[in-house]
């Protein structure tokens, strides 16, 4: 896609088609078959919003509910606070992914959402998408979908946390990672991550020291390769049998 100098303005018609509808996360972002005259409508709608670097926060718990976001790029994690003030990591978001509907039911976000490297999104005020979804049945359909998705996810979470050892849950997210990945064009076996240790060990609920352990095991046998934060899969298969199944479906 093609960086926008102007992050607050307005998007033409003609720069919403080649940013959008001919972008590769076209499928992750937007419905397909939309008429000009639809498009026209979604450029009134979709906002620039000011890029966010690493470390900002794009909401904070607890902030009035007024728009959904899609990441355009960069990475973003969401974490909820726990009375004792321990942080959780609740997901890992990427470029192509709707973030913001947390808040939905309540009109206030009930999580953090943070900026793990310099990242930009689009801003898509809510209730104008509400209206405008009315209209245009191919948007409602997919608006349902995503939030299908996240409920699948979810219920992919409940199971990794509460029936799967730490080797099961790491390779589960790894492959998850790798069929993200795929699904935007890049490549399946090797990426960087954005995310530390730590907050891996806070979204899969184990240790620091315990994912450490499960990183060596998987390079000592050969199954992946790390350098720093640079992740090699030599072996999915290999991964895919320390889940306990031949295919990821989380």
């Amino acid at each position: 896609m093609n960086k926008l100098h102007n992050m607050t303005a307005p998007v033409h018609l003609s720069q919403l088609k080649t940013a959008c509808s001919s972008c590769s996360l076209q499928e992750l972002c937007l419905p397909f078959g939309l008429s000009d005259a639809e498009l026209e409508q979604l450029d009134n709608l979709v906002q620039r919003a000011q890029p966010k670097l690493r470390g900002e926060y794009l909401y904070r718990a607890g902030a009035s509910f007024q728009s959904l976001y899609a990441i355009r790029t960069g990475f973003f994690k969401t974490q909820v606070m726990h009375e004792d003030g321990r942080e959780q990591v609740t997901g890992f978001h990427m470029m192509g992914e709707i973030i913001g509907m947390d808040a939905i039911s309540t009109d206030h976000h009930t999580c953090d959402a943070i900026a793990l490297e310099d990242s930009e999104v689009c801003e898509i005020p809510f209730g104008r998408l509400e209206q405008l979804s009315r209209d245009i049945p191919s948007l409602q359909r997919h608006l349902h979908k995503i939030m299908s998705r996240e409920i699948v996810r979810d219920h992919g979470i409940m199971l990794l946390l509460g029936s799967m050892k730490a080797e099961e849950r790491l390779a589960t997210f790894l492959l998850n990672l790798s069929q993200r990945f795929a699904s935007r064009g890049y490549s399946p076996n090797g990426f960087h991550l954005r995310m530390t240790r730590e907050e891996i060990g806070s979204f899969l609920g184990l240790k620091l020291e315990t994912v450490s352990r499960a990183f060596s095991k998987f390079q000592k046998e050969g199954i992946i390769s790390v350098q720093n934060k640079s992740i090699e899969i030599k072996d999915i298969t290999a991964l895919k049998l320390t889940m306990g199944q031949q295919e990821c479906r989380t």
